[in-house]
């Protein structure tokens, strides 16, 4: 999943719930919090046993799922890796001042505002988080980077290619002045899948044939379930493809280091109207206003009293091509009973296999075809050895990770591309190239599934040893 639903807008007056600090004061962790934002924390730490390293300022903007998230892997980063610079986290921002300043004493942040404007021209944020919804990440993540800031922005990159067109072109503007920007695809942070990675680029599959990815949940299965904004088109983007196909989309690319060329899709909506949410929603949970779920949509297609039309898809099932020949099939859904977070993947190669399902995370699957008929067969790697990726850090072989863990290494890499002055992966040139396959689907479905090639230039993969892909 991606965002959460507390996106910052202006005030009634414009004006910060916090103070801002002094630029020294607050980078050494001397400044004070704003008004309302509890006890002086948000120090992450600059790296295990050295406290006088240089830290940079962090100002969150969202603070519901994935900025809870977000945050779990800022305050955690410093207290695990050796880094070689450190993370405070000086400010998070919503638009409601009581419940954004409780965040920032739930989450661990200084302060709190209520204008991402303000919270991007604080002389003590340094990096901007953007866990907002689809709608608003291209207007805050260039207005952060023309302003000099580092900018992480949660997935999709955002709603339509034009909007990750420009917000490509800012980021290479600001890499001119040395700043540095991120898509938050975290998925790529899970070891196991940082491994496959690894053993793709070392040849271990050969060459590719099949790349078969699923990503299902289940929480649209009620039609009772309300109108929140992960189902509206102008602040989601897309429903399940956006959301969930975004993901699989890029681990796609990531692992085989190819790009998606073509597409053949279907996309469906089952459940056209909803009922209206009452009071807060987090997109993935909410109340409905208690209204019969059968009372709605007459036959003109007008939705009754408490309803709403849903606007974007329920289920997005697509093939694909890879340029090197390589075939592929995605499923992206949220109608998929009995599935809470079950993304699973294959790969098949001429010198053997990988699978892996999220649900088992420590876990990857590995098939060697080189090996004697007689002995060869998937067998489990469980991935907890210090020697696989980000592992080190972490705790005694078979001690597995979970979830909130992808977060923490988003962060260390983060902070190291800052620190060296590197390109981060995935960058927002990567977010946009996802975002083409995602237009390539729309326009396929909108076809009745018409082979529609995927546009614009093939970006360049990361090497693979990089330590922003694989440590």
């Amino acid at each position: 999943m991606s965002e959460t639903e507390h996106e910052a807008g202006p005030g009634a007056d414009g004006a910060r719930s916090g103070n801002a600090q002094d630029p020294g004061a607050a980078r050494d962790g001397r400044g004070a919090a704003g008004p309302g934002a509890g006890p002086r924390h948000g120090d992450a730490g600059a790296g295990r046993g050295d406290a006088g390293q240089r830290r940079v300022g962090v100002g969150m903007v969202g603070y519901a799922f994935m900025g809870a998230a977000h945050s779990q892997g800022w305050r955690t980063v410093g207290h695990v890796f050796d880094l070689p610079l450190g993370a405070r986290l000086a400010a998070v921002c919503g638009r409601d001042g009581t419940a954004v300043r409780a965040a920032a004493d739930r989450l661990g942040w200084a302060a709190a505002e209520t204008d991402w404007r303000a919270l991007i021209a604080r002389d003590d944020v340094d990096v901007v988080d953007i866990c907002t919804p689809g709608d608003s990440h291209a207007e805050i993540a260039i207005a952060a980077l023309d302003a000099g800031k580092h900018v992480l922005c949660e997935k999709p990159l955002a709603n339509t290619v034009e909007e990750a067109e420009a917000m490509v072109a800012a980021a290479e503007r600001a890499a001119a002045r040395g700043q540095v920007a991120m898509v938050g695809f975290n998925y790529r942070r899970v070891p196991a899948l940082a491994l496959a990675r690894r053993m793709v680029a070392e040849g271990r599959l050969g060459a590719l044939r099949h790349v078969r990815l699923t990503y299902l949940q289940d929480w649209l299965v009620d039609p009772g379930f309300p109108l929140t904004w992960r189902l509206q088109k102008d602040r989601a983007g897309s429903g399940a493809l956006g959301d969930l196909g975004a993901h699989i989309v890029d681990l796609a690319q990531f692992l085989t280091g190819e790009a998606v060329a073509g597409v053949s899709a279907l996309t469906e909506t089952f459940v056209r109207e909803r009922p209206l949410p009452e009071g807060s929603s987090t997109g993935i949970t909410a109340a409905g206003t208690g209204a019969d779920p059968g009372a709605g949509t007459g036959a003109d297609g007008a939705s009754g009293p408490g309803f709403g039309q849903v606007t974007v898809d329920d289920a997005a099932v697509f093939t694909a091509r890879f340029p090197s020949g390589a075939l592929a099939t995605f499923e992206a859904t949220r109608f998929a009973s009995g599935r809470k977070n079950a993304l699973r993947l294959e790969l098949n190669g001429s010198e053997g296999s990988l699978a892996f399902d999220l649900e088992r995370l420590n876990e990857l699957s590995f098939h060697d075809h080189t090996e004697p008929a007689a002995s060869a067969g998937f067998r489990r790697i469980l991935v907890t050895e210090p020697g696989h990726p980000y592992l080190e850090a972490w705790w005694p072989p078979g001690h597995g990770l979970g979830y909130e863990h992808t977060f923490v290494h988003q962060a260390r890499d983060l902070l190291h591309a800052i620190a060296a002055g590197t390109a981060p992966a995935p960058s927002f040139a990567d977010g946009l190239s996802v975002q083409r396959v995602l237009a390539a689907v729309e326009e396929s479905a909108e076809k009745n599934a018409v082979y529609t090639p995927v546009s614009g230039p093939t970006p360049t993969p990361a090497p693979v040893n990089a330590h922003v892909n694989l440590v």
